[in-house]
């Protein structure tokens, strides 16, 4: 078993700051779980603590049915790979992923038929003679991994591996960890993953789960898809989505079923009405994501409408960026419907889709027209 638990986990430094305020997370046997949030947020002091080279101040971690609050990093049963490689300068390839085994004094046929096998896993062969400084930034990271992989550990620790890549090399190896994870899965073998990183890419497209951490808090774990619909938060609703979710200072009409922003206001039927529970003239926030705002038809009733500021083309989309009064919202729509005609100072007018709005409580944050937290 490689459960990871996490109970109550606070970390207070010397002068008194508290950087992680006794949260609670629970990863599953094989679950790939990936830290994300903002630069400061404690992602990377969390896994620091997971790994033992970071002291807890309170609470309690738990990989496997081992408590490890004061265990080392070497008996904790994890491996770690980190953003700069880490790797010994000194040594060839071949070494390096050696090393770990080495220490635990593996006999030599053991830890070459290892080595063969990490190699051939991740393409490294060719590699194994190389010392690390001549080795690209992707060969460099393949190997990391290796050394990690090698160890056989209950959980691996990844802290922001990819940050130092350029964009298409990140790519390729957001497959090649996410495709060794279901591999290592599928054959039974320890793959419980702890991921951290600040790139909404890696976090969407690689976890199981995704945890959004703020200033040392939990703000909700959840799946991919269900953090981008229903953010519980708005903090939440802000972090994850690109481009990000339009949020805007709005009042609820519940009598008209009417949500008004900025001058302007539109209706809303059962499908909304059924899920709020906020009272009228409630200071709401309203909050749709670009991809749910259409362009309006022609004499179509109830749109809203505004000034063009800027145009992006993106290839497959366009991202239209119209100013209401002095508030800024983004509109994407598909590449080929978008006839490039507009100019700064068109008025465009444009339909949000009724099923894909939130609306979040502007003191405490929390988003009032999903059911399950009213």
């Amino acid at each position: 078993m490689a459960r990871l638990q996490i109970k109550n986990v606070e970390k207070v430094y010397g002068n008194s700051f508290k950087a992680v305020h006794g949260i609670n997370l629970d990863v599953a046997d094989g679950e790939f779980m990936v830290l994300v949030g903002p630069s400061g947020c404690a992602k990377s002091t969390t896994l620091r603590m997971i790994a033992g080279l970071e002291t807890i101040s309170g609470g309690q971690i738990t990989i496997g049915d081992r408590v490890v609050n004061n265990l080392p990093p070497g008996q904790r049963g994890i491996s770690m790979v980190f953003q700069n490689y880490a790797l010994y300068p000194h040594m060839k390839v071949r070494n390096n992923l050696a090393f770990g085994l080495k220490l635990r004094r593996r006999p030599k046929q053991e830890i070459a038929q290892a080595t063969a096998e990490v190699a051939e896993t991740l393409e490294i062969g060719p590699l194994l003679d190389r010392l690390p400084k001549q080795l690209s930034g992707g060969q460099a990271q393949r190997v990391a991994l290796g050394r990690a992989l090698i160890k056989q550990p209950e959980v691996f620790l990844f802290d922001e591996p990819l940050s130092n890549l350029d964009a298409k090399l990140r790519a390729s190896m957001r497959v090649r960890i996410a495709d060794l994870h279901k591999r290592l899965k599928a054959e039974g073998q320890s793959s419980t993953v702890v991921y951290v990183t600040h790139d909404q890419t890696e976090a969407m497209t690689m976890g199981d789960r995704i945890c959004v951490m703020k200033d040392g808090h939990i703000m909700q774990v959840d799946a991919p898809v269900a953090l981008y619909h229903r953010p519980q938060n708005l903090f939440v609703a802000g972090f994850i989505g690109s481009p990000e979710m339009n949020l805007v200072p709005a009042e609820l009409d519940r009598q008209g079923r009417r949500i008004r922003i900025i001058g302007q206001s539109f209706g809303y039927g059962d499908n909304l009405a059924d899920r709020l529970e906020a009272d009228v003239g409630r200071s709401i926030m309203l909050g749709i994501r670009p991809q749910h705002l259409r362009l309006a038809k022609a004499g179509e009733q109830d749109a809203l409408e505004g000034k063009l500021a800027h145009v992006e083309f993106m290839g497959h989309e366009i991202d239209l960026f119209v100013d209401i009064g002095g508030t800024r919202v983004v509109i994407v729509v598909p590449g080929d419907s978008y006839d490039g005609k507009a100019i700064s100072g068109d008025t465009v007018r444009f339909v949000p889709s009724e099923p894909s709005i939130h609306l979040f409580d502007t003191e405490s944050g929390r988003n009032i027209s999903l059911p399950n937290l009213n």
